[in-house]
């Protein structure tokens, strides 16, 4: 019988809770497309989440936000804040690192908040004036609807569920963010 050193064990019980945190079935299929392009300028700044679908790391989040910050090394800082429990609860924030992995679009980004892992960061919709985003994955299982304000027109919030279905997310997965 073969003995598993402790780090090997540690590191597949780490990939299995990560493997885990989303609750939305994978759907690969038909292949998610970006935006053309992002002014990866005009994308950064503060975030609001409007929108989510549900993963452990984000249990219980009120008001949450993402500032993203270009770095001198070209990369992205990353912070992510919320409330945890209500709009008054303490403060949980994860600090991460982006960098673009296309960078003919700048609309496919890879995230890390902890070596070794990063995690695919795609824009899947960026409208104009870069007031309002959506944000996914290849396999779509992990989902956010990010505005500039806190509070998003119902109207534009309606016409970006709409996008969503099109683009073979099923909207019943999603969970609003109290803001």
């Amino acid at each position: 019988m073969k003995v598993m050193s402790g780090s090997y064990i540690f590191v597949m019980a780490l990939f299995i809770t990560i493997s885990s945190c989303s609750t939305v079935p994978k759907s690969p299929i038909p292949e998610l497309q970006t935006v053309a392009f992002v002014d990866m300028d005009r994308y950064l700044g503060k975030w609001y989440e409007i929108a989510r679908y549900p993963h452990s790391f984000e249990e219980e989040c009120y008001g949450a936000t993402a500032f993203y910050k270009k770095k001198k090394d070209g990369t992205i800082k990353v912070i992510n804040q919320c409330r945890l429990g209500s709009m008054q609860g303490k403060l949980k924030e994860a600090i991460g690192e982006a960098t673009v992995g296309d960078i003919k679009t700048n609309s496919k980004l890879k995230v890390q908040f902890f070596w070794p892992f990063k995690g695919n960061y795609w824009i899947i919709h960026l409208d104009k004036d870069y007031q309002n985003a959506i944000v996914s994955e290849p396999n779509r299982q992990y989902l956010w609807i990010l505005s500039r304000s806190p509070h998003l027109d119902p109207e534009i919030l309606k016409t970006l569920k709409l996008k969503l279905v099109n683009k073979g997310f099923i909207l019943d997965h999603l969970i609003m963010t109290p803001q």
